[in-house]
């Protein structure tokens, strides 16, 4: 298996409320980034970014929901569920969710459309490792979908990174 799907219609309804989290971390000051667990039988677990409200490097939307979603889900459920999120996860969380056991992850705007609109934090360039890369490197297969064409999930970053 190359990882390699297409993002559904059912996708993107999960993928615009990933956005939505985006969009309502940037309002609280964090970081515009959001992200959902979808369990097998629907529920629904909701994870946005934390680095700057929890003083936390760390505190990226896909890892604070991987903690949430293997707190309340076990592993069988946590390998039948999938993430979705508003950008492609970074290196750490691509790490965190393929120690998590979830199979397959979603996302809307690509790292490298990201680093268009980002190419540096706070003079730290960004990491150029897509995550189908940290995937790969692993013993088990993570299906990986997108980019999906969302404008929304580019444009929550409008005027944030300057």
């Amino acid at each position: 298996m190359d990882g390699l799907e297409q993002v559904t219609e059912h996708d993107v309804v999960h993928l615009r409320r990933c956005v939505e989290l985006a969009r309502r971390a940037r309002d609280r000051g964090d970081h515009p980034f959001g992200s959902i667990v979808v369990s097998a039988d629907g529920r629904v677990v909701e994870g946005m970014n934390t680095v700057v409200t929890g003083r936390d490097p760390t505190g990226h939307a896909e890892t604070n929901v991987v903690r949430l979603a293997a707190a309340e889900l076990d592993a069988d459920e946590l390998a039948a569920s999938t993430l979705y999120t508003s950008t492609e996860p970074c290196a750490m969380c691509s790490g965190a969710i393929y120690w998590s056991g979830i199979s397959r992850v979603v996302f809307a705007l690509s790292e490298s459309g990201l680093r268009d609109i980002v190419a540096e934090q706070e003079g730290v360039p960004t990491l150029s490792l897509p995550s189908r890369e940290v995937f790969a490197r692993g013993g088990r297969p993570v299906v990986v979908a997108g980019p999906a064409d969302l404008p929304e999930a580019a444009d929550v970053h409008a005027g944030f990174w300057v």
